[in-house]
């Protein structure tokens, strides 16, 4: 019996040791702010607010990777938004739609509606739901309401060098480079790619420990 619990005590000294150390070199937990209604509802199909994400800063994110980066014209706030230009990219949005280099995104059905609350007014909405590709990514997209009165922001831009355009995944309600312009590349150093819990906890099974696309 002490022989086992002694093994056990070495392994979770183990365990422990290569958490901290990846903590300090390529990982790090923070959780999606919960209250920032422009912030929570576009991120959403992807992300809630209150989600536990996992961050990866081991290497550079590139087209079609989910990022956290501070806003460049309130460097004290951060946004979640998709990296969809890089460098001589030509970015169109026109009603919630993308195109690159003239090209529409391909999308797919696949994922289910949800609910999500209108950041303006507070009412809650039941939002379509796709899954896009973007740079050979698959991420889910909350599809664009021709129904409501308020409209995204169009955008025509080509992307400066030193430069990533961001885009919201939920493209009715989004928070990203149409509001605040292209960002400094150099300040989008992670990448969300895992959702540990979400804000009702572990034992919400379908949204824990979970990749995101």
């Amino acid at each position: 019996m002490w022989k086992f619990l002694r093994t056990l005590a070495w392994l979770v000294g183990i365990a422990a040791v290569l958490i901290a150390a990846l903590r300090l070199t390529v990982i790090r937990w923070w959780q999606v702010p919960v209250g920032d209604p422009f912030l929570e509802a576009s991120v959403s199909p992807s992300l809630r607010g209150g989600d536990w994400i996992l961050l990866w800063r081991g290497s550079a994110p590139h087209a079609g990777d989910l990022v956290l980066c501070p806003e460049p014209k309130a460097p004290n706030r951060l946004t979640i938004g998709r990296i969809i230009g890089e460098k001589g990219d030509h970015v169109k949005l026109e009603n919630g739609r993308l195109k690159i280099e003239n090209r529409g995104m391909e999308a797919d059905n696949g994922c289910d509606r949800f609910q999500v609350r209108d950041p303006n007014d507070g009412q809650e909405y039941e939002q379509g739901c796709q899954i896009e590709t973007v740079a050979g990514k698959k991420h889910l997209r909350g599809e664009p309401m021709p129904s409501l009165a308020s409209k995204p922001r169009d955008a025509d831009e080509t992307v400066a060098a030193g430069q990533v355009f961001l885009v919201s995944d939920n493209r009715q309600f989004p928070w990203d480079s149409r509001e605040f312009g292209p960002v400094e590349r150099s300040t989008c150093v992670e990448t969300v790619v895992f959702r540990l819990v979400s804000k009702a906890g572990f034992f919400d099974v379908p949204n824990r420990l979970t990749l995101i696309r």
